[in-house]
């Protein structure tokens, strides 16, 4: 199925219910939410889905996924790469933008539920993951991707992780405010990584080759709001044509003939955070002929070989493309949080009306 071109105030609920079931068929009891059914799950993913459980009204099942991060956290505030069947899968490190997301994640649930009780009994964890992933921040601004077994930090940083990072601590923010709780020092540090964002490329990518052939780091740093307004509409105008396959989507690497919905649908959002509305729409439209009869997406198209590839339907990808159409069609309160900067202040926590870059 291909074409469908959604409109603001129009989220067709019968549509993306399918999609919504299966997520909730590969939930475990524990909560947590596998790629696939016994496969292994991560952090960040894992959120992506309790954020579209949140999107469907699966309240219950939103809050499972986020009180299994809660349950598994480790000491030091963060969680391993992996995990499957209750037990660790990687344990050779714990990534930075994995541990910060489970703060976005909560505060979308929020924005949706308006679940008080749920933001305090999530506070200790989003604390102590923020707190993980500022102690890996460097004095120009960039924060450590990762670290390994025994918890040295691996001395770089990626542009994608670090713009991810970005978004979550200003949900944290939100969250400590929402909360009365007061870290100053949380703003401070998201400034300090904006501008490393912004305008220090050299602190991405030291020991390795560069990643700017993957889409993600075209994109996510508008996507997060680090990169905004003129400046982002140029920026994604300025590589389109190297990315996005026209009836297909966006490619997850450059010089790769591979479509994925996921990479697409996060575009979607970014399109939509620089106000191109028309393209965002036009985009989403082509998404839909990757969709399996129920209700799943598969992950991507090999367009060279005709193929779809890999042969498998994540519960990531239905999560983003849940995602993608919430922020098309302003379905829930949660609709703008992928498309601007809204940072609450002390004296009012009733709307989300405050915004800085």
């Amino acid at each position: 199925m291909s074409g469908l071109y959604l409109s603001r105030g129009l989220y067709p609920a019968e549509f993306f219910r399918p999609t919504i079931d299966f997520m909730l068929e590969e939930q475990l009891a524990s909560g947590v939410v596998p790629w696939f059914k016994d496969g292994y799950a991560d952090p960040w993913d894992h959120v992506e889905v309790a954020m579209a459980f949140s999107i469907g009204g699966e309240f219950d099942a939103a809050e499972r996924s986020y009180f299994w991060l809660r349950d598994i956290q480790l000491d030091d505030g963060s969680w391993w790469a992996a995990y499957r069947n209750g037990l660790v899968e990687n344990d050779q490190r714990r990534e930075s933008n994995f541990v910060a997301y489970v703060a976005t994640g909560v505060w979308h649930h929020y924005m949706i539920s308006q679940n008080q009780q749920f933001l305090q009994d999530m506070w200790h964890t989003v604390e102590s993951a923020i707190e993980f992933v500022l102690r890996l921040q460097h004095p120009e601004g960039d924060i450590d991707w990762a670290v390994d077994t025994e918890g040295k930090p691996k001395s770089d940083a990626l542009l994608t992780g670090c713009s991810s990072i970005y978004k979550s601590l200003e949900c944290a923010h939100n969250i400590a405010v929402t909360l009365d709780q007061d870290r100053p020092e949380w703003l401070s540090a998201r400034e300090r990584l904006g501008d490393a964002i912004r305008h220090k490329p050299e602190r991405f990518d030291r020991t390795w080759e560069s990643k700017s052939r993957y889409s993600m780091d075209w994109f996510y740093p508008v996507l997060s709001g680090a990169i905004s307004g003129t400046a982002g509409h140029q920026r994604i105008l300025s590589r389109w044509s190297e990315f996005v396959e026209p009836g297909l989507g966006c490619r997850c690497v450059a010089d790769e003939p591979w479509a994925t919905v996921a990479e697409s649908c996060e575009l979607v959002m970014a399109l939509l955070a620089v106000g191109d509305h028309a393209r965002a729409v036009e985009l989403y439209s082509w998404l839909h002929q990757w969709r399996h009869g129920d209700g799943s997406y598969w992950t991507g198209y090999q367009f060279a070989l005709d193929i779809l590839w890999p042969e498998e339907r994540p519960t990531w990808t239905a999560g983003a493309v849940i995602l993608a159409a919430d922020a098309l069609t302003g379905h829930t309160p949660a609709s703008q949080l992928f498309q601007s900067v809204q940072l609450l202040v002390p004296e009012d926590t009733s709307g989300y009306e405050v915004k800085f870059s």
